[in-house]
């Protein structure tokens, strides 16, 4: 009997990333409350910094930020957010970064989990993805709900299903 399998990875797509990001600059910048507060969303390397001129200022960007990411079915696990930091010039600052591959110490513990449940799969830690293989498509379907329910705050995906 053949070898099923399947890969767990945490990623987010970049391309709707952006899209809530445009979303936010555009919605700060025809917003009331948000005139003449310099509040800003951009880009800034693999970073999303927000920036406005009072800490509640820059916090009400983040909030309209997470909101139009929910909106475009991102899970705000993909975001590791920063606390506001004084910039030059009266400026707040948060900075979001995106999760991107499993930690090693999350991996093994996913894969304690999945031992621990008894199933006959087998889990491989790959880099920063985990493979799981089995014989039986169900077993399969029994992690990934497993995983679902105990997902170490990433924001899990299962990809590669052969």
């Amino acid at each position: 009997m053949a070898q099923n399998s399947f890969d767990v990875v945490a990623e987010v797509d970049r391309q709707e990333v952006d899209n809530a990001v445009q979303q936010t600059k555009k919605e700060v910048a025809q917003r009331f409350d948000f005139k003449g507060v310099n509040a800003n969303a951009e880009w800034k390397g693999d970073q999303i910094v927000l920036s406005a001129n009072s800490e509640e200022r820059v916090k009400a960007v983040l909030d309209v930020f997470q909101t139009k990411a929910v909106k475009r079915k991102l899970s705000l696990k993909s975001f590791v957010t920063g606390d506001p930091v004084a910039g030059g010039q009266g400026i707040y600052r948060i900075t979001i970064d995106l999760v991107a591959g499993i930690p090693t110490d999350k991996a093994k513990a996913m894969v304690k989990i999945i031992k621990a449940s008894k199933l006959k799969v087998t889990p491989a830690i790959q880099d920063d993805q985990l493979r799981i293989t089995s014989k039986s498509r169900d077993e399969l379907q029994e992690v990934q709900a497993l995983l679902r329910a105990n997902d170490q705050d990433l924001p899990l995906k299962f990809t590669n299903y052969k």
